[in-house]
C-alpha cells in the first residue's frame, strides 16, 4: 500500500507514492536521488542526516515521508545558489572543518539553521546548537572554526571566508 506525498525540496516540487513508514532520508536518496543526506545511525543520535523543513533542522530519519508533505525541504544540495557554495559550505571548506566528511552535510544543515537564529553566536552558542551532531573525526574545533568564520562572512566581514558577498553566498575573488 502506498500514499501520495507532495513536497518541495531544494525549491522543485515532487510527487510520489511511497509506502507510509518510509523515513524522510530514505526518501530523499532513494526516490529523488539527492545523496548529499546521510545515513548513520538510524536513530537520530548523531545528525548526519540533518536537512531543513520549512526552515527548521530536522533529523531525516526521525520524519517518515508522509509527514512532509506539503512542506519545503532544503538538503545540503539546495544550500548552495547558481553554483556558488553557501557561506557555511564554503567555511567548512576554508577551515578544514571535516575529515571524512560523512557527518559534515548535518553539520552544514544544523549551522546554517543556527546561524540563521542567532547570526553572532559565542562559542558556546555554536557548540550547543550543534550538540545534536556527531563527528567521529575531529576534535571540533574546525567546526567551531568555520561556524564563526561563516558568521562573520554573512554579517559581512569577509575576511572569515574569502570572497565578497553578493546575496547570501560568497563569491570567489580574481585575482
Amino acid at each position: 500500500m502506498t500514499q501520495p506525498v507532495a513536497l518541495t525540496i531544494n525549491g522543485r516540487r515532487r510527487e510520489d507514492h511511497v509506502e507510509p513508514r518510509l523515513l524522510l532520508v530514505h526518501y530523499l536518496r532513494e526516490v529523488a536521488g539527492l545523496t548529499g543526506t546521510h545515513i548513520a545511525c538510524d536513530t537520530s543520535q548523531c545528525g548526519a542526516c540533518t536537512v531543513l523543513i520549512d526552515g527548521e533542522a530536522v533529523k531525516s530519519c526521525s520524519v517518515f515521508a508522509v509527514q512532509a508533505a506539503g512542506r519545503e525541504v532544503t538538503t545540503i544540495e539546495g544550500l548552495a545558489a547558481d553554483g556558488i557554495l553557501h557561506p557555511v559550505q564554503q567555511a567548512f571548506w576554508n577551515e578544514h572543518g571535516l575529515q571524512c566528511g560523512f557527518c559534515t552535510p548535518g553539520f552544514i544543515m544544523a549551522a546554517a539553521y543556527l546561524l540563521k537564529q542567532n547570526p553572532s553566536p559565542t562559542d558556546d552558542e555554536i557548540v550547543r546548537g550543534l550538540e545534536g551532531n556527531l563527528c567521529r573525526c575531529t576534535g571540533y574545533e574546525n567546526i567551531k572554526k568555520a561556524v564563526r568564520s561563516a558568521s562573520e562572512a554573512m554579517s559581512g566581514k569577509a575576511d572569515g571566508v574569502s570572497g565578497e558577498l553578493v546575496g547570501s553566498a560568497a563569491v570567489p575573488v580574481e585575482g
